[in-house]
C-alpha cells in the first residue's frame, strides 16, 4: 500500500488551520465546549514541548498521523469538525474532566 497523500485522504480531507479556526469560533460561542476543546488539546500536547521550537504545546506529528490513520485510514486525514466536538464532549463525560 502506498503512503497516503492529501489527494487520497478521502472525505476527511481538509486543512488543519481551517479546522482549528472553526473549532475556536464554536468554542467562543459555547464556553463549555471551548473548555472541553482546550482540555482535549492540552491532553494531546507533545512531551517536553517547551524544549524545542516552536515552543508551543502542539501534538507530536508522528502521533497525530498515527491517530488519523487508525481513525480514518489515512495519515493525511483531517477529522470533521463534529468528530472533534463529539470526542471532546465524550472525553469530559467519560473521564469526568
Amino acid at each position: 500500500m502506498a503512503d497516503p497523500t492529501p489527494s487520497d485522504a478521502g472525505p476527511y480531507a481538509g486543512s488543519w488551520s481551517a479546522l482549528a479556526l472553526r473549532l475556536a469560533i464554536r468554542g467562543v460561542f459555547n464556553p463549555r465546549l471551548g473548555l472541553d476543546l482546550a482540555k482535549t488539546a492540552w491532553a494531546f500536547r507533545r512531551r517536553r514541548w517547551w524544549a524545542s521550537w516552536p515552543f508551543l504545546p502542539t501534538p507530536d506529528g508522528t502521533y497525530l498521523r498515527w491517530r488519523m490513520y487508525t481513525a480514518y485510514a489515512s495519515e493525511a486525514a483531517v477529522p470533521p469538525l463534529e468528530d472533534v466536538v463529539n470526542f471532546a464532549r465524550w472525553r469530559r463525560e467519560t473521564m469526568h474532566l
